[in-house]
């Protein structure tokens, strides 16, 4: 038999993506990656989840976080990239801290919940008066020390990186 070697891509599967999986391109240790439109699938339900015009409490949004990527996180653990992992982790709490700024709306509201937090009063006046729009303070060393990583385990966010190490350790 024949094999037509443009139509079959056999020495490239790099660039070949079969149920959301694809491989690196190195020959000599390939590895099982996530494909791209995959990790934009996923982003975009992050997106639907954590949207800022969805006017639900940050409990629910956590609720549907934990469900939609525990199972994604299941699907694709045999992956080699933790990386993409610890990146989406960052990124869903980047996408929760825009929400939860949102939700507080007036900057008198922002500055009592800063203090709250345990900020100077006034680092709390300066940013809780920021012009900066939702996403730029999301990443603001402020809120990532205040709303940072146990904030969001108390409140039942589940890591992905956490899962992943799960499942990676079992198999």
């Amino acid at each position: 038999m024949k094999v037509n070697r443009e139509k079959s891509a056999v020495d490239r599967p790099w660039k070949r993506k079969f149920l959301g999986f694809t491989f690196s391109w190195d020959k000599k240790n390939p590895r099982v990656k996530i494909a791209n439109p995959s990790l934009e699938r996923v982003k975009a339900k992050i997106k639907a989840i954590t949207s800022r015009s969805r006017p639900i409490p940050i409990e629910i949004r956590i609720k549907e976080l934990n469900q939609y990527l525990t199972g994604w996180c299941g699907y694709y653990a045999l992956t080699d990239t933790k990386s993409v992992f610890q990146e989406l982790d960052k990124w869903t709490r980047r996408r929760l801290r825009m929400c939860v700024w949102k939700q507080w709306k007036q900057p008198k509201t922002r500055i009592r919940k800063l203090m709250s937090f345990g900020v100077p009063k006034q680092k709390a006046y300066e940013w809780g008066n920021s012009r900066k729009k939702y996403w730029r303070i999301a990443s603001s060393p402020i809120l990532d020390r205040t709303l940072d990583n146990q904030y969001w385990s108390s409140l039942g966010l589940r890591s992905l990186m956490d899962r992943y190490n799960q499942l990676r350790n079992r198999t």
